[in-house]
């Protein structure tokens, strides 16, 4: 590739990587004691080593996982690998995620990637894998007729795929849902949680009937009210029509994107926030929530913890605490089952060895997502492995999340970062009213225009 052209498509991720995403407020998983296989079980074992066990192969695998509990789980499945391939030297860095966005950046700059490193896949991943940093597993997960891709939900897995390539691999994998104060719900007479739009609807008005503020919205931070807009278009139309306006084949003009500003506007003539929710940040939407002054707030996997942080008990509502899917959308063209979130997975540099894809193949066997989710660090996107989730309304998302046909990816992730900017910013002004439908979703065409082209 032309050296000028990979200088150009590497400032661009820089850009990207620079921009926090939608999660970057999500607390540390909790610390809990490292498992151990239960009483008259064996530890899992590594895969079988894919080459000779004469040539010594040096791996570096860089990972965010800070929290002690976590790094030593990591570490301990890097030890049972070297244990059975002892031709395998596993070198770990281990970073704090804003200096492994930087680092990884400059490693990028010359061109010798890590041989396995954090991903979330989405526009960043695109543009390493434009660049030809970035080594095709396809082949492999599609070895001995799929093995390793069946194991893996499709709707996570397609996360991390790019014209029907696959560059990266998930491990962990959430879904954005609507949280909700059940006790606050039964106070407006409200007996089950809405399943379509026009019942989200009435539940709303029975809550603002009964004094209760309905929804927590934290808008001055911009991507909580991206959720709402982007989950209705998701809804409304489905996998193709953001396939199509990002392929370039259609338009975010195209009536799916305008129809979410419009049922977006429908729910905001109800006066559903709180009082300043265009000012709030995400900080102060979860306390609304965690202090029970709110009936509603659409979040990811995360929401429990950080409600229980800004709550004056550090306990937030505990048993009050429910969780549903949002709510259908009649005559929308989006699956019922399509979800809206996104997760971690592990990218493949391009100079990666066989042994490199096999020690991520043995990261994403079911025993070792097990032992994740039983420490909290993941929901885990490998079949089997959700036995692992102690947390019941945790296991009902993962449920939810492991079946989704499609699964959108955070819009500030999936698209370019300038496009995440103006779809961030548009949503925000829509609300405000300061754009129409019409006029937000030709800002957003407008800049995927310009960094599509």
């Amino acid at each position: 590739m032309n050296s000028i052209r990979l200088k150009l498509i590497i400032f661009a991720v820089l850009t990207a990587l620079l921009i926090p995403a939608c999660t970057s407020t999500t607390p540390s998983a909790p610390t809990a004691s490292q498992p151990t296989p239960a009483s008259g079980e064996s530890a899992p074992q590594p895969t079988t080593a894919p080459a000779s066990t004469e040539r010594k192969v040096v791996v570096n695998w860089w990972h965010i996982s800070t929290a002690e509990d976590h790094k030593a789980l990591w570490q301990q499945f890097a030890d049972e690998y070297m244990a059975t391939h002892p031709n395998v030297d596993i070198q770990i860095t281990v970073l704090e995620n804003e200096a492994f966005k930087s680092k990884l950046t400059t490693v990028m700059q010359s061109g010798e990637p890590p041989d396995i490193f954090q991903s979330w896949g989405g526009g960043v991943m695109i543009e390493y894998a434009k660049a030809g940093l970035l080594k095709d597993i396809t082949p492999d997960l599609d070895a001995d007729n799929g093995a390793w891709r069946a194991t893996f939900s499709p709707g996570a897995l397609g996360v991390y795929a790019y014209e029907g390539k696959n560059y990266d691999v998930p491990w962990d994998m959430g879904m954005v849902g609507i949280w909700y104060n059940k006790a606050l719900f039964e106070q407006a007479g409200i007996t089950s949680p809405p399943k379509t739009w026009n019942e989200f609807l009435e539940a709303v008005r029975k809550l603002k009937a009964a004094g209760i503020t309905p929804i927590a919205l934290g808008a001055g931070d911009k991507w909580p009210a991206m959720f709402w807009w982007a989950y209705l278009a998701v809804r409304l139309g489905g996998q193709e029509a953001f396939e199509k306006a990002y392929s370039r084949e259609g338009s975010f003009t195209d009536a799916p994107f305008v129809e979410a500003g419009k049922k977006l506007l429908e729910l905001n003539r109800l006066e559903p926030f709180q009082d300043g929710f265009l000012s709030a940040t995400y900080g102060d939407q979860a306390t609304i929530m965690g202090n029970g002054k709110a009936a509603m707030e659409l979040m990811g996997q995360w929401a429990p913890g950080v409600q229980k942080d800004n709550s004056p008990d550090k306990q937030g509502i505990g048993e009050n605490l429910g969780w549903f899917p949002f709510p259908i959308v009649e005559g929308g063209a989006g699956d019922p089952g399509d979800a809206f979130g996104g997760g971690n997975g592990f990218a493949i540099g391009k100079n990666a060895s066989p042994e490199a894809i096999d020690f991520v193949k043995y990261l994403t066997g079911k025993a070792q997502q097990t032992r994740l989710a039983q420490i909290g660090i993941a929901l885990p996107v490998v079949k089997g492995a959700e036995e692992g989730i102690e947390d019941p309304l945790l296991r009902v998302i993962q449920s939810s999340a492991s079946v989704a046909p499609y699964f959108q990816l955070y819009y500030d992730q999936a698209l370019p970062p300038a496009v995440g900017s103006v779809v961030n910013d548009s949503v925000q002004a829509l609300l405000a009213g300061a754009m129409t439908p019409e006029q937000a979703t030709q800002a957003i065409e407008d800049s995927v225009a310009q960094e599509l082209r």
